[in-house]
């Protein structure tokens, strides 16, 4: 009898531990919920790099951590970017850089976006950049896809080429990578939404216009 159920035991056994396992991973891996304390979060006064749109007195504020060269950060651009246009007296969009040092075309991309920026072009070239993802994020010289994209938003070439090297844009990619870190961002996309992250399964479209809405709601009159 102890023979026959032994197969069933060591399965049964298994199967626990393949559980016991499971649940020890998403305790690992599960997104950790931040928090921007007031004096973090974002007041237009010490943050003179930071790139936004919208209303600086707007009542929701959505401050993204993002790498150009990660792929859920493309799908959450245009998203991001409705909300905005959705919201023009309620919502401020803000985006700060974070190249992952896995992303081997992320920080010079983020260095294209900063050099435009310059120029009075950032949300266009970070825009073209998300939109190109599938393109420059593959190609043995990226570099020259950026000169490429700096033509199409109008920008005078070879200053552009000369910015991305300079020390001004360097630094200021530096100072969001700064800031994630005081935050303890650690992935991308990491978004806040008035000082609080949206995280986990609540981190797509639908998840975060529903986190602005609510906020939204909260300051609204009834």
């Amino acid at each position: 009898m102890l023979r026959r159920s032994l197969p069933f035991v060591i399965i049964a056994a298994v199967a626990l531990a393949g559980a016991t396992a499971g649940a020890l991973l998403y305790r690992a891996y599960k997104p950790q919920v931040l928090t921007a304390s007031t004096e973090q979060q974002l007041d237009g006064k010490n943050n003179d790099t930071a790139h936004a749109r919208g209303p600086a007195k707007a009542p929701v504020t959505i401050e993204e951590f993002g790498d150009f060269q990660c792929p859920p950060c493309g799908q959450l651009s245009e998203p991001l970017n409705q909300l905005e246009r959705d919201h023009p007296n309620g919502v401020r969009l803000i985006f700060r850089h974070f190249p992952l040092i896995t992303h081997a075309y992320a920080k010079p991309a983020a260095y294209a976006a900063e050099a435009a920026g310059l120029q009075g072009r950032f949300w266009e070239m970070h825009d073209l950049l998300y939109r190109e993802q599938a393109n420059w994020s593959k190609a043995a010289a990226p570099h020259e896809l950026f000169v490429g994209y700096a033509k199409v938003v109008a920008l005078d070439v070879a200053r552009f080429q000369k910015d991305m090297e300079s020390e001004v844009v360097k630094t200021r990619v530096a100072a969001d990578q700064k800031r994630a870190a005081e935050l303890g961002v650690t992935l991308t996309p990491t978004v806040f939404v008035n000082g609080k992250s949206v995280s986990g399964r609540s981190l797509n479209p639908g998840g975060l216009r529903a986190a602005v809405e609510a906020a939204l709601a909260q300051v609204s009159p009834p």
